[in-house]
């Protein structure tokens, strides 16, 4: 179901918006140099499954700061996906992994503060009244959506940005093996939320 969200949420959410398109602005430009194109940089970005994330949090964000009703499945599945992105980051990739200057800033973003902000608002403002047990199927659609897009942009490129879907390496075998893991995983990050979510009072602001 939609919810009608106040207006501390909408510029909370405003902001989270801002940041995390900016953040990802900002990557673009980073990752320009000279004879290389804005959009195909920007377009690369896209490869990872944090940039998905990231970029569709961004948008949700500011269609709710815009007022927009938005369903509580869309938000839920968002604050597991950034959830794991975050998880998986601070646990398994940052002890080897170093960005300097401007890459540690939007790392930064990606990893910890726009995930964090996410979720600090899905906590505070979500309306855990329309929150069931029913909506977990739907943090599965993200992690779906992006494994789809990964396997064929692999097939053509052969770039695959995680080990875990490197079809060629793996064979299909182990890949549906992997997916099944990754599906419950979400699933599993996802009810942990909803059971949080249901001891937190509602926000009244």
């Amino acid at each position: 179901m939609d919810q009608k969200l106040s207006s501390i949420s909408r510029i909370c959410a405003g902001i989270i918006g801002i940041g995390a398109l900016a953040t990802i602005t900002l990557q673009t430009t980073i990752n320009t140099e000279p004879g290389t194109s804005p959009l195909e940089n920007f377009a690369l970005l896209f490869r990872f499954f944090t940039i998905w994330s990231n970029f569709a949090g961004g948008v949700v964000m500011l269609w709710i700061a815009a007022g927009r009703p938005i369903s509580q499945r869309v938000t839920l599945a968002l604050a597991t996906a950034l959830t794991i992105v975050a998880l998986v980051y601070h646990v398994l990739l940052a002890a080897d992994h170093h960005p300097v200057e401007l890459d540690w800033w939007t790392n930064l973003n990606f990893h910890t503060i726009i995930p964090a902000a996410f979720i600090l608002w899905w906590t505070v403002f979500s309306d855990r009244a329309h929150l069931t047990w029913r909506s977990l199927p739907w943090v599965m659609v993200f992690p779906i959506l992006y494994s789809a897009f990964a396997l064929i942009y692999g097939a053509n490129t052969g770039f695959y940005a995680y080990f875990f879907l490197d079809l060629p390496s793996l064979g299909w075998g182990q890949m549906l093996i992997n997916m099944t893991g990754l599906s419950a995983f979400f699933v599993l990050m996802g009810a942990v939320l909803l059971g949080l979510r249901n001891i937190i009072p509602n926000a009244h602001v």
